[in-house]
């Protein structure tokens, strides 16, 4: 029962030694600008997807080419609901 009534260490913390968070827009862990680069990087590869495979068959690229289309309707169609 000695735990109890012993007294706690004050906090080290001072207002001077208060950090502050950074401004919004300006933090170094998130990586600004690089959307768009990211997304014709995936259009790239999914298009060179669909060209290896069309060399390989055509009834393949027609199925990749109406999933891809399929899934784009569906994901505007649920965004915008």
């Amino acid at each position: 029962m000695k735990l109890l009534a012993q007294e706690l260490p004050a906090p080290n913390n001072s207002p001077s030694t208060i950090e502050e968070a950074p401004a919004p827009g300006k933090d170094p862990l998130i990586a600004r600008g690089l959307q768009t680069e990211q997304y014709l990087g995936i259009i790239a590869l999914a298009i060179a997807l669909v060209a290896v495979v069309g060399f390989v068959s055509r009834r393949v690229e027609y199925a990749i080419v109406f999933a891809l289309i399929v899934s784009a309707v569906l994901i505007a169609l649920f965004l915008v609901i």
